[in-house]
């Protein structure tokens, strides 16, 4: 058949691309919140997730999607999920990559960079797949909280710290890697888990400590595959915080019944799923009655996950965005010299930076619990950062999307993955409480009597470089002091995000990039969509900082 056309002005995809050395907005928040760190080992990362083998990867774990296997073909009931190797692959090198549990062993807590070491990695990470990232985000979550029941964390932490992943049904003690996840919503509670009503009732002690027997369902069971979870039940004291095991101490399998898995709008390569406990056995992690605050806490740092992973997705909706229009030709140039999508891009980049400077100092502050200010900083920036980032997930990739046009919409081939990031963005918005449930958080964080100092304190350093910045700044104080109207907490969120954005920008950032946001974010030179900056915002200078080549 002869050729009926030349196929030219096409782009050439994003791969064997060092997703680190040309991220330099991650590279400033990096130096900020962990001088000295180093960074050969991002390098290292960020070869390896933007090369063509990985994104392969990436490609097929959410084309061929996990599968439930409830019965062998002999009729026995074996409650398991079939991946595809790419998946394996995939937690193989996010577990290597020390994204899991790794932060809490005793080599990495000795740096005292652990958290922002693993964040910074976790934004990497993200550009390559985010989905798989689930289990390893609840075993980050969960090994601390471990600590609760001593001779559990004795046992399991060695496998849960480790860099090896290992994903055979089996004992712990024959495992080289271990996995955890959690079962907390049930189908009548949701996010209210007080009217959970799965029941777990005493029978007796062990080496574990107290052991009971539970009966029930848990609605959202995500990682279904991983090999304990903590989950909640009511105890005779109330709700209570349970470990259970996949397979039991002698090796057989737990009386856990995978009913189906979930058919989601994005998050495919990761199975999440509906299961009952009929008659299944867990143990007592701290007081029984206080399932609750526990459960608070780990959620605290599935949060901050929250906000790396959509920060990741950014950034790398907008590299994709920038190689498209740096190499697509349109009305006689090149898009990337149009002056509206010039303003499109530069907004895009500002948007990211900003929330790469937002995730990464809360990440920080887990590394410094010990410390007073880091404490507060924890409490008032975990709902701050997961409620506006994840927020502006969605509507960031929707734009970045349109700069590729068609061609971003189709569900094939390199440019191909913005659809499947704009199907991955509202997760993080949901996943471990929506918007309204971060603005009450907010609420309760401001509840304690240093709220207002700290914030005021870490607003301090950007005193007096933009006059948007300090009215806005001079003006939180008292709103935290006073707020008490529910009504008003979304704003109040929006607004402390922002301020402390532009704080951080201006000690990371070069002045276009901090001047660009203060004008268009707190000034009102800006309108309702990306690409509306000011006239005058030295955009060349913002995309030059982007550019991911």
């Amino acid at each position: 058949m002869s050729a009926t056309h030349e196929v030219f002005n096409q782009v050439e995809p994003l791969v064997d691309v060092n997703l680190f050395d040309n991220n330099r907005a991650l590279q400033s928040a990096l130096k900020f919140n962990a001088p000295g760190l180093g960074t050969s080992g991002f390098s290292a990362l960020g070869a390896q997730v933007g090369s063509a083998d990985m994104q392969q990867h990436a490609r097929l774990a959410n084309v061929f999607t996990p599968q439930l296997k409830s019965h062998s073909r002999f009729g026995r009931r074996i409650d398991q999920v079939e991946f595809h190797p790419s998946y394996h692959a995939l937690m193989s090198a996010a577990t290597a990559a020390g994204l899991h549990g790794t932060p809490f062993a005793a080599d990495e807590q000795a740096s005292g960079h652990a958290h922002v070491k693993r964040g910074a990695s976790f934004m990497l990470f993200t550009e390559l797949e985010p989905s798989i990232l689930c289990p390893i985000s609840m075993t980050y979550a969960v090994t601390p909280a471990l600590r609760d029941n001593p001779a559990i964390y004795r046992d399991w932490a060695p496998g849960l710290t480790s860099r090896a992943y290992d994903p055979a049904l089996n004992p712990f003690t024959e495992k080289s890697g271990l996995t955890m996840g959690m079962g907390m919503t049930e189908k009548q509670g949701g996010s209210d888990v007080r009217a959970n009503t799965t029941q777990a009732v005493p029978a007796g002690s062990d080496g574990w400590g107290q052991r009971f027997t539970v009966t029930g369902h848990k609605w959202f069971f995500s990682a279904p595959m991983c090999d304990a979870f903590l989950i909640l039940a009511q105890t005779p004291a109330g709700l209570s915080c349970l470990f259970l095991p996949r397979v039991l101490p002698d090796g057989s399998l737990n009386k856990l019944y995978i009913q189906r898995l979930k058919d989601k709008l994005g998050n495919k390569a990761n199975a999440s799923s509906e299961v009952e406990f009929a008659g299944a056995t867990a143990w007592l992690v701290g007081e029984e009655g206080r399932g609750v605050p526990q459960i608070l806490a780990m959620g605290t740092m599935t949060r901050l996950d929250c906000a790396l992973g959509t920060s990741g997705l950014m950034r790398q909706a907008l590299s994709i965005a920038l190689n498209h229009t740096t190499q697509r030709s349109a009305f006689g140039k090149k898009l990337i010299d149009q002056p509206l999508m010039k303003n499109v891009l530069a907004d895009l980049a500002l948007e990211s930076e900003a929330a790469t400077a937002l995730a990464l100092r809360l990440a920080r502050s887990f590394d410094r619990s010990h410390d007073a200010h880091e404490q507060a900083m924890q409490r008032l920036l975990t709902p701050v950062a997961k409620f506006w980032i994840c927020k502006r997930g969605s509507h960031f990739a929707q734009e970045a999307m349109e700069c590729l046009g068609g061609n971003g919409y189709v569900e094939e081939g390199g440019e191909g993955i913005m659809a499947r990031i704009y199907r991955e963005m509202p997760v993080n918005s949901i996943w471990e409480g929506a918007g309204n449930i971060m603005a009450l958080d907010l609420l309760r964080a401001l509840r304690k009597a240093d709220a207002a100092a700290a914030l005021a304190h870490e607003l301090a350093p950007a005193r007096g470089l933009h006059p948007a910045l300090d009215h806005l700044a001079q003006s939180l104080p008292t709103r935290v002091e006073q707020m008490a109207n529910e009504m008003e907490a979304r704003r109040l969120a929006q607004d402390v995000a922002l301020a402390v954005q532009a704080a951080l920008l201006a000690q990371t950032a070069p002045p276009a990039v901090f001047g660009a946001f203060c004008e268009s974010r707190l000034a009102g030179h800006w309108g309702h969509s990306f690409g509306s900056l000011g006239a005058g915002t030295d955009v060349d200078a913002i995309i030059a900082r982007a550019q991911p080549r």
